[in-house]
């Protein structure tokens, strides 16, 4: 008997205002329980990874390595990886990588268990890892918008982090009770053994794929059209300039925690367990307040006073004598880390279009772990250079300070645009379709030579807009004998890339084109002329 549809009703003020509201829709409520898993056994894969290194090497970067071979792959396969789940079944797709990671979890419980085990074995299949979470996590991304109504994707990302932070206590928790009563080997046997039954979950979902009638994109282009979005757009350029700041810096405490807590007064396995549950439990107590936060404040504003509360929260781990002093630090690192993270990951969600959602999230999620990865290796160069103290007070002072340059030099945070869908604009038919040839588009307007800056001006956000819809380039012409009249000129690959563009028009879109038209004083609307290269 096949599912109904799942049937959104609008959510009441109160509603919207809840941290929890999105966990009364079943979908949501199904996955991100799965995703909660999945947490739980990436953070305990992560902490025997850790606590495994430091058995077999006290070297400083050694240690801070398995940090930058879990992150490291995100930033070199995100890109590809938004773009396959953009163009493919998200479904499948999801599927796919969480079996992925199940498979890599295999082959570590077998190496452990054989007793083959080394420094260098391990941080190959924590790399090997990481390529499951660079595939998981974009497609992940860009399925949460799907299963809540907008005013409460800020609430549902909130819980995506109550999702990784409670996994922080958990999967600590369960590996360090593991290693201490029965052996690393058997973390990485439970990883296994849940990693694929997260994988049988995720296959209950139920989801309609509908293909575009233009074909799927060819990976190349659809990777290259996430590019551009991004370097067109300025709101979520600032977004990754301040995201990749953070981690840069915050990563330094986890990537040396390992270290930390054997330096503390009585430290063990047991003391790294607890300072990462601490930083879980404060993440999830600041989640409870973060709807409030955000009314209370602008957004730069949080991330400003979130990131120094977390260098300060640094500079006391770095000087900290004992667990007494380490374990509030570390509940504040958390909670500084949950509003930053997510009031940045609200950010970047807000300025992506749906059909562009997991290249973009790919590339957010580039940042972080691209950030991650260079932050684990250069301070845990730092630290082997001088000591583990300094590293972290490097790395604190620093944080602030790059943060605060960056929210003085980096604009366009807080501007939003209407990003909804819109089939305003009607796609050309051609009695016979173009073969391949570059299209080349030419709009001419007939404008006030009085206004002509002023058009001018607004012509720069056309560019940004047809960029950012796929156009290969763009140029505004100017007619030397009429200095009234200017030509839009948009070049695109094809003439089926041309058509995409249509269906990735958005109501802002729309807007701007009545801002354009209000320059125009031709009697007709102006006239657009649509020509294909011919090959040599």
């Amino acid at each position: 008997m096949p599912e109904e549809p799942l049937k959104v009703t609008p959510p009441s003020a109160a509603e919207s205002l809840s941290p929890w509201a999105p966990i009364t829709y079943p979908v949501f409520r199904m996955l991100w329980t799965t995703w909660l898993v999945a947490n739980i056994c990436m953070w305990m894969n992560d902490v025997a990874a850790a606590w495994m290194m430091t058995s077999m090497t006290t070297t400083p970067i050694w240690v801070a390595l398995v940090q930058s071979a879990s992150t490291l792959p995100v930033f070199l396969l995100g890109l590809p990886s938004g773009a396959l789940a953009d163009i493919l079944d998200r479904r499948r797709y999801f599927i796919m990588t969480q079996f992925w990671i199940a498979g890599v979890a295999t082959l570590l419980c077998i190496a452990v268990i054989a007793d083959v085990m080394t420094p260098p074995l391990l941080l190959a299949l924590t790399f090997a890892n990481g390529i499951g979470l660079a595939m998981r996590w974009p497609v992940f991304a860009a399925i949460v918008p799907e299963l809540v109504p907008r005013p409460q994707l800020p609430a549902a990302l909130a819980l995506n982090g109550v999702s990784m932070n409670a996994s922080r206590i958990i999967g600590p928790l369960v590996a360090g009770a593991l290693i201490a009563g029965a052996g690393t080997a058997w973390v990485f046997v439970l990883n296994a053994v849940l990693s694929v039954i997260s994988g049988f979950i995720i296959m209950r979902w139920r989801r309609d794929h509908v293909p575009s009638p233009l074909g799927r994109e060819r990976l190349v282009s659809a990777m290259r059209v996430g590019l551009q979005f991004v370097r067109q757009s300025h709101r979520l350029r600032a977004v990754l300039v301040r995201v990749s700041l953070f981690f840069l810096h915050s990563t330094a405490l986890l990537a040396l925690l390992p270290l930390v807590a054997r330096n503390l007064h009585g430290g063990g396995a047991g003391t790294f367990t607890l300072l990462l549950a601490s930083m879980g439990a404060g993440a999830i107590i600041a989640a409870m307040y973060l709807p409030r936060l955000r009314q209370m404040m602008p957004r730069d504003t949080l991330v400003l006073r979130s990131t120094v509360l977390q260098s300060a929260s640094t500079a006391v781990m770095a000087l900290a004598p004992n667990i007494y002093v380490a374990v509030p630090a570390m509940l504040l690192n958390g909670m500084a880390w949950i509003a930053c993270a997510n009031s940045l990951s609200v950010s970047a969600q807000l300025s992506l279009p749906d059909w562009v959602r997991a290249r973009g999230m790919s590339m957010y999620q580039m940042a972080i772990m691209g950030a991650s990865a260079l932050g684990a290796a250069l301070w845990g160069q730092v630290a082997t250079v001088t000591s583990v103290p300094t590293g972290l007070l490097v790395a604190a002072l620093s944080g602030t300070v790059t943060m605060l340059l960056a929210q003085r030099w980096v604009t366009d945070f807080s501007i939003e645009e209407d990003l909804t869908p819109s089939r305003e604009f009607k796609a050309p038919v051609a009695d016979v379709p173009p073969g391949a040839g570059h299209v080349v588009v030419t709009i001419e307007y007939l404008i006030d030579p009085a206004r002509a800056a002023d058009f001018r001006a607004l012509m720069q956000e056309s560019r940004r807009s047809r960029l950012r819809q796929g156009a290969l380039d763009w140029a505004l012409l100017r007619d030397v004998g009429n200095p009234g009249r200017y030509i839009e000129q948009i070049i695109d690959e094809s003439w089926t890339e041309h058509l995409r563009r249509f269906d990735r028009v958005t109501a802002s879109d729309v807007a701007l084109r009545e801002r354009k038209l209000a320059f125009h004083t031709g009697e007709e609307p102006p006239l657009v002329n649509r020509c294909v290269v011919e090959g040599a």
